[in-house]
């Protein structure tokens, strides 16, 4: 077995891991950052392509409040507005300290160029030129840690549990997936910081490291769930023509700085017809939009391969190769002339607004146990607006890390024993070859669709019961015992333990989906449709026992209680 201690244990090296290992070590702290891929490769961060929502006031007259605002006003009512002030307000200081690092935020005329995204009252989104975002961030970030010492990265690490001790986080163990050996992580702090669980749909933007392993770590640990039912799915999605090396949800930022015309499949903008209209202009939520395909689609208008057609062919060569230069070669080669023909879209799940429920410190309600990042629920309600993730990744990432590190210093040693995470160890001792198990790969195709087909963008009783039933039979079949295959980097042990989140988160989803009797945000039933002004509440989860427990808690409350 090996063993590792540190002061402040971060989990998931995206950018709200990293940048909480960076907040952590400035405060004098020992730090491990553990990630099952490659440290600040894998995750959401790296992937995205995107803007990032800051009031810097640099493009037009702004402040926090009104990006507080409209962030409040996505959330459908369900936002915890002191998470929701933290990110607004504190996100212009690390725009601003990115920037000091030469991450490369694109400038126009000595200013810092911010673009306007859908649901904001102004252009407020700062990015990277040509689809660089995310790799930009990821590369400054990975090369802020390389400066400093306290930090120690660790990949090729499944952590598996948390250690608790007393009702208190003492550390983590896991997997090293290269040599199939236990790993004890003690720590006098942990932060989980591993992203959402958009793997748990067929069709998806994430990175194969998002299947919701925090939020079962959180669950399994004693940490409370908060609305896990509102999975947002990126309307404009990469559907048709096939597209190789670029990533599927690539089309907002050229509707950001272009326009496009969202078409059916008889030539027609159809956003009108579901509330909003565009005009060649970006306005619509991601909501919004990903009901208005689905309804085009249902009613027969959709696209040849089960879409909606988005069109550039208004927009001179010229102008998509000053916006997006190298790019448009790119897609040359993936055979797409966006002057000649349009492109067919549809919703894929991309983004989680519930999450772990935390305090304005971002701890849970074990203690010693944070969360950051989109690990975290509540900020963004019911649905969360466009370009929030990243400033919530750094935001979140840099509040766990300064209050862990403050809860580290406070305290002598972890109060990891020797009888600390027996049993989690065990589990990773005593894999099973047992003849007639189930074929892991194969439940993890049929979960993704089971999850996409019953648990999507629209719901209804039948099929959120038929999953909720289905779920828990796959939990059985699983078993307790992990499986095995091979000695080294064993892919099917692997599945197991991925398997053994995924199905817990997935359940985690399905029966808040199913007892929330109301259409809001990213949660739309159509046997219930309408926002219901009676569900202005927070559903919270608990596990004891193995079973999910769940109250609602009006959203006012939720937040005094997480407070305290």
């Amino acid at each position: 077995m090996i063993r590792l201690e540190s002061d402040v244990l971060v989990i998931g090296a995206g950018g709200a891991g990293m940048y909480a290992a960076i907040a952590a070590a400035r405060q004098g702290c020992r730090v491990h950052l553990i990630d099952r891929s490659l440290i600040g490769r894998g995750g959401a961060t790296v992937m995205a392509q995107m803007t990032v929502a800051v009031a810097l006031g640099e493009e037009c007259p702004d402040h926090w409040e009104h990006h507080l605002a409209d962030t409040l006003k996505a959330g459908r009512g369900l936002c915890n507005v002191e998470l929701a002030q933290l990110l607004c307000k504190n996100g212009p200081s690390r725009i601003r300290e990115l920037d000091d690092w030469k991450v490369g935020w694109t400038r126009e005329n000595g200013h810092l160029k911010q673009t306007i995204a859908p649901g904001h009252d102004r252009a407020r989104c700062v990015y990277v030129d040509f689809l660089n975002t995310g790799p930009a961030v990821s590369r400054t970030l990975r090369a802020e840690l390389n400066r400093i010492q306290e930090v120690r990265r660790i990949g090729d690490v499944l952590v598996t549990d948390i250690a608790v001790h007393e009702g208190e986080a003492v550390g983590a163990v896991g997997l090293h997936l290269v040599s199939g050996e236990p790993v004890a992580l003690e720590a006098k702090s942990v932060i989980i910081a591993t992203g959402g669980l958009t793997r748990l749909y067929r069709r998806n933007s994430a990175s194969l490291n998002m299947g919701g392993d925090g939020y079962a770590l959180a669950l399994r640990a004693g940490a409370e769930l908060l609305d896990m039912e509102f999975v947002q799915f990126f309307p404009i999605g990469h559907l048709a023509p096939r597209m190789i090396g670029m990533d599927p949800i690539m089309w907002d930022p050229f509707r950001y700085k272009l326009g496009g015309r969202l078409l059916n499949a008889d030539g027609e903008e159809f956003a009108d017809r579901y509330g909003q209209t565009e005009s060649g202009n970006y306005v619509l939520t991601r909501d919004v939009a990903t009901y208005a395909i689905f309804k085009e689609v249902e009613e027969g208008r959709g696209s040849p391969a089960g879409g909606a057609y988005l069109s550039f062919t208004h927009v001179p060569e010229g102008e998509l190769r000053k916006a997006f230069g190298p790019v448009i070669d790119r897609l040359a080669k993936n055979g797409i002339d966006l002057t000649k023909m349009p492109i067919e879209v549809a919703p894929i799940a991309h983004y989680h607004m519930g999450g772990v429920r935390v305090d304005a410190t971002m701890e849970t309600r074990v203690a010693n146990l944070f969360a950051a990042g989109e690990a975290v629920g509540g900020a963004n309600g019911a649905n969360r607006l466009s370009g929030n993730a990243l400033t919530e990744a750094f935001v979140f990432g840099e509040r766990a890390g300064t209050s862990a590190a403050a809860r580290a210093k406070a305290r002598s040693a972890s109060g990891w024993t020797e009888k600390t995470a027996a049993g989690e160890l065990d589990l990773l001792k005593r894999p099973s070859r047992a003849a007639g198990a189930p074929n892991t790969a194969a439940l993890l195709i049929e979960l993704q669709a089971l999850m996409a087909d019953n648990v999507g963008p629209f719901r209804t009783e039948i099929k959120l019961r038929e999953a909720v039933q289905k779920l828990e039979q796959m939990r059985r079949e699983l078993g307790d015992v992990p499986l095995a295959g091979s000695e080294h980097y064993d892919m099917v042990r692997l599945d197991w333990l991925d398997l053994r989140n995924m199905l817990l988160v997935a359940q985690a989803v399905a029966l808040t989906a199913l007892e929330r009797k109301e259409s809001r945000g990213a949660h739309q039933r159509e046997d219930f449709p309408g926002l219901l002004p009676g569900w202005e509440l927070n559903q919270v989860l608990a596990c004891r026992e193995g079973k999910l427990s769940l109250q609602r808690v009006p959203v006012d409350a939720a937040m005094r209680e997480a407070s305290r």
